[in-house]
């Protein structure tokens, strides 16, 4: 079916939100638990198949179970404006980090992404799984096997930690990325994993043993900060101890809680 032409704006800096304003009888469909707002007039639907695309049960099953394969839920919320006016519905990012518009006509109708990475979209874009082309780039590419695949010739949102780098890669050109720092290319860019070299740089660099290797030709979206890396950070951190205070930056650092009897 054809895509929604839909307006937008962004709202907030690091905890972003998109607010999408719609026409009498557009829609957008969104991750489910991701709407903050929606003005009074907007209809709410869950369904299994939001383009209609039928099939049967079957169909629509396998469909579902793509997007769970992609990080996504198994339902697909859609929100149409049932009033005779504009209406407004919101969604808001479920991690600290950016919101990035894909005007999926300007990036050839095809976009590879991270997987859970959807947001929200026109009404009519397809969402589907996008397997990685190398068994290697699947056991150590930090994404997995199952990268997502949106297509169409509408707009798209998708969701990022930290701050948003884009690049563009000529025919041919390489781009070693920290492996999950990937967010969104274009399906003309070729995605493999290589080792890190040197044995005292894989062991002793603090970057892991492998890095993605990315060939143009090709846009190529990157994250500053993987939320993965942030949970690792929370998760050393809450290894403290409830109760126990942690001298940030102080000289004594740990021994200092030492001395002042919280350990």
């Amino acid at each position: 079916m054809p895509t929604d032409v839909i307006d937008y704006r962004l709202i907030g800096d690091d905890l972003q939100g998109v607010v999408i304003t719609l026409d009498p009888g557009e829609g957008v469909m969104a991750e489910a638990g991701a709407m903050m707002f929606m003005e009074a007039g907007i209809e709410m639907a869950t369904t299994l198949d939001p383009n209609g695309e039928g099939g049967g049960l079957f169909g629509k099953l396998l469909g579902a179970g793509k997007r769970v394969l992609a990080g996504e839920s198994f339902f697909i919320t859609m929100f149409a404006n049932g009033a005779n006016q504009r209406r407004d519905v919101a969604f808001s990012a479920p991690v600290p980090g950016k919101i990035m518009v894909l005007d999926l006509r300007q990036w050839g109708g095809e976009v590879i992404a991270q997987k859970d990475s959807f947001l929200c979209a026109a009404r009519g874009t397809n969402i589907d799984i996008a397997f990685t082309k190398r068994i290697g780039a699947g056991f150590f590419g930090g994404e997995g096997f199952i990268l997502q695949r949106l297509r169409g010739d509408g707009l798209a949102f998708v969701h990022a930690s930290g701050a948003l780098v884009e690049k563009t890669l000529a025919p041919g050109e390489q781009l070693r990325v920290d492996t999950g720092c990937l967010v969104a290319m274009q399906n003309t860019v070729d995605y493999d994993i290589r080792t890190v070299p040197g044995i005292r740089n894989a062991l002793f660099g603090g970057e892991g043993l492998f890095f993605m290797n990315l060939t143009g030709p090709g846009r190529v979206v990157l994250q500053t900060l993987p939320f993965s890396r942030m949970a690792d950070r929370i998760i050393a951190a809450s290894r403290i101890g409830t109760g126990s205070r942690r001298e940030e930056g102080g000289v004594l650092g740990g021994l200092g809680g030492l001395i002042g009897g919280n350990r």
